[in-house]
């Protein structure tokens, strides 16, 4: 059976990067100078936490954290139901928290970490993707700031994986079909 390979690619390094610059602008802006806390989610948002932390104002107090949470278990589809396999090494009570992901697709990794992080009485709690993938959305959450909307299809590159596959890619892409005409594993992208 022959293997999936890259395909299409969707958004070059240089269109990421604007993005990643856009968004830090609009962080800073509402940050209004009080120290920041990004929450990147691991393992698909570590390159997008790093470009972020960079891309924000020297002036800016920022610290960067990271949690891991997993809704897939052993299967090919997400479960709906989250888990958190990595927590903070910081407390986020009374901290401006960003919470950072690659990508929001269904939206339960999304909705879970908030009501978890809002629990813990942060000052305020606000949410960044660089990729919204709306079409299946399984819940009404709605990250605070977004990226770039990218295709219904499984995209791979700049911290997104296909079995651990490509995340070191500069650019995303289209991941293509392998010879059965379908991509092995699972649909969509893995953020639950």
């Amino acid at each position: 059976m022959a293997e999936e390979r890259v395909g299409q690619v969707v958004f070059e390094a240089e269109e990421i990067a604007a993005a990643v610059r856009r968004l830090a602008r609009a962080i800073a802006a509402d940050a209004s100078g009080e120290p920041l806390l990004l929450v990147g989610v691991l393992k698909g948002a570590l390159f997008f936490v790093a470009d972020l932390a960079r891309a924000l104002p020297p002036s800016l107090d920022v610290r960067v954290d990271y949690v891991a949470a997993a809704s897939y278990g052993d299967s090919h589809r997400s479960s709906g139901q989250v888990r958190l396999l990595k927590d903070t090494s910081q407390s986020v009570e009374g901290k401006q928290v960003v919470l950072v992901e690659d990508i929001v697709e269904n939206g339960w990794t999304l909705q879970y970490l908030s009501g978890l992080f809002q629990a813990r009485r942060p000052a305020s709690l606000r949410s960044c993707t660089l990729l919204d993938k709306p079409y299946h959305r399984r819940t009404e959450v709605a990250p605070t700031y977004v990226g770039l909307r990218v295709p219904d299809a499984f995209i791979v590159g700049y911290g997104l994986d296909y079995q651990e596959k490509y995340r070191h890619l500069p650019y995303l892409a289209k991941i293509a079909p392998c010879a059965s005409g379908e991509t092995r594993g699972r649909p969509g992208n893995k953020e639950a």
